[in-house]
């Protein structure tokens, strides 16, 4: 359910419709837009009494959502979702005309490693840096991170070079610490169904990106979004870093047709992983091209000085000239697009 808000609405009569809802046993959630606020009802497991809730002040209509995912849905909010994250050197906006670029190692290795890395980006002109202190990995004799000490040391490449921090969380215990540390908290594609974690998600204070499961439809990769909306975080970012297929001539299936497709259905920004979605390097570049082209709000790009001796996914990290070279030839085709690369 929706309850749509007159354009004159005062602050005062939107909180009293909250009131109204939650006194119903139900969860308001105020969605403003620039023309007038809307309030999505969850919890109602039959219809609601539009009665009640139409007669009060400064309401327009109530409208029913038919999709199982209500507050991620372009019914409750038809404009594009704008997040804004904090670096030292300004916002960095996701969504709308804005595309931003996300670089850095898979795993953080050591203190000199992220140094190396994150001075390269900054030198590109990107300010949002990738490096996972937790890795959940498919062998328990993998390289797992370094935890804390991983997340101090992506703590000091921000104060260092002005870059925001995109890190994961693995668990509720990693993504407390996370968030202490992080300025975007990622969870994970084996973790897009792990809707106890997706619920404290919800209660972080910063931006979450949702990364799509390995076999995830779309309503699927939607219906984790509404987990963490649900809980009252409205600042997430999907993420497509491929699916499993037949295809044995790279890592993943990247699945680009899933850009169009979400922005059709929902208001929420979603980049794209082209390293994770491919697992070869030297497809990174030019489906990094193509997923601007289509659409994408963002790109997530694993870069590494020394791929050859990387603890994890060196197969798939471009180096940082490279990366400098997918910057300008992105920035060029957003410009076609009347997009901005920030």
């Amino acid at each position: 359910m929706l309850v749509v808000m007159q354009s004159h609405a005062t602050e005062e009569q939107v909180r009293e419709v909250c009131k109204r809802i939650e006194s119903l046993g139900l969860k308001a959630h105020p969605i403003p837009g620039s023309a007038r606020t809307a309030i999505g009802i969850t919890g109602n497991d039959g219809a609601v009494d539009l009665g009640v809730l139409e007669s009060m002040p400064g309401v327009i209509e109530c409208i029913p959502v038919s999709k199982p995912y209500k507050l991620v849905s372009r019914d409750a909010k038809a404009e594009d979702t704008i997040v804004r994250i904090p670096t030292g050197s300004g916002d960095v906006i996701i969504g709308g005309q804005h595309v931003a670029l996300v670089g850095g190692p898979c795993a953080v290795e050591s203190e000199a490693q992220v140094m190396a890395i994150a001075e390269r980006i900054a030198q590109a002109g990107v300010r949002l840096f990738r490096g996972g202190a937790y890795k959940p990995r498919t062998s328990p004799y993998s390289f797992q991170g370094l935890g804390e000490p991983g997340l101090q040391i992506l703590a000091k490449a921000r104060k260092n070079f002005g870059l925001g921090i995109v890190t994961e969380a693995i668990d509720h215990e990693s993504l407390d610490l996370v968030e202490q540390y992080a300025d975007v908290i990622q969870i994970g594609a084996r973790n897009m169904q792990n809707f106890s974690l997706l619920k404290r998600a919800g209660h972080a204070k910063k931006p979450i990106l949702l990364k799509r499961g390995m076999s995830a439809t779309l309503d699927e990769f939607l219906m984790a979004a509404e987990y963490i909306l649900s809980e009252g975080n409205y600042n997430v970012i999907l993420c497509e870093r491929g699916v499993r297929t037949f295809a044995d001539h790279s890592r993943n299936t990247l699945d680009l047709t899933i850009v169009p497709a979400v922005k059709r259905r929902s208001h929420l920004p979603i980049v794209v992983d082209p390293s994770h979605g491919t697992g070869v390097r030297h497809k990174v570049l030019p489906l990094s091209r193509a997923a601007v082209a289509v659409g994408a709000d963002g790109l997530l790009v694993e870069v590494h000085h020394q791929p050859e001796k990387a603890l994890s996914d060196g197969m798939q990290s471009i180096l940082p000239d490279e990366f400098a070279q997918l910057t300008e030839e992105v920035r060029q085709i957003a410009a076609l697009l009347h997009r901005t690369v920030n």
